[in-house]
């Protein structure tokens, strides 16, 4: 296993394209010429299409989706990766806030299928792209909690990749140290002491649009087609 964390200090990036063109410096060395990169919508699919396009690699998205708190949606209680019987729970938030068990249980359902609609729109008729002995990159514009990158991981794993690799651009450091545990290597190039979102280590964070998550699959796919 190999960790790289490139800086532990605040770094502030001008936009997910370069944060993703960074992160393909430090890959180049781990990703082989079949490699697979698995993007996490929306804004990782920016990030993860730039890391496709330098290193060559072919490029999908991985469907997970966080599940809410009860008292705010945004803080996320556990996720849920398409395809996957059962989702990841952040057991300790669970307890802390008292979520019950029902609401668990139909939170997932509401999540099960936004991930079911979310998979139809963006790849259309094309089908999931094959993991199985690949190295594959998982990527997302950076993480919170991590609860949606260890589901990603953990719905990857079940699939038998060759080699597992994460690409942050940034993340708090105690989550990014637990994510590395879980995978042959990690890239992440700021893990800053004082975090509070994601979006304060950009000068713009402006969101992702499920059309241009669209639109980069699609030049991807069609890309594949002509070589």
């Amino acid at each position: 296993m190999s960790v790289e964390i490139v800086s532990r200090e605040e770094r502030i990036f001008r936009n997910r394209t370069e944060a993703g063109r960074i992160l393909a410096e430090h890959l180049a060395e781990l990703a082989g010429p079949d490699a697979l990169v698995l993007a996490i919508p929306r804004g990782g699919v920016v990030v993860g299409g730039v890391i496709a396009e330098e290193l060559g690699c072919d490029l999908d998205v991985v469907i997970v989706r966080k599940l809410g708190a009860p008292s705010n949606p945004e803080l996320a209680i556990g996720s849920l990766m398409e395809g996957a019987e059962k989702p990841y729970l952040n057991e300790s938030i669970i307890r802390s806030l008292g979520v019950s068990r029902r609401y668990i249980e139909e939170e997932t359902e509401r999540q099960r299928k936004e991930a079911q609609r979310r998979a139809a729109a963006y790849r259309g008729d094309r089908p999931r792209a094959e993991i199985r002995d690949r190295v594959v990159i998982i990527a997302d514009d950076g993480i919170a909690t991590g609860a949606t990158m260890i589901s990603s991981i953990q719905g990857t794993k079940t699939q038998d990749p060759g080699r597992l690799i994460v690409a942050l651009p940034v993340g708090p450091p105690e989550n990014v140290d637990q994510i590395a545990m879980m995978v042959d290597d990690l890239v992440c190039l700021s893990t800053p002491a004082f975090f509070a979102a994601v979006g304060q280590f950009y000068e713009d964070f402006s969101q992702t649009t499920d059309e241009e998550v669209i639109k980069t699959l699609q030049r991807f796919s069609a890309a594949r087609k002509q070589k």
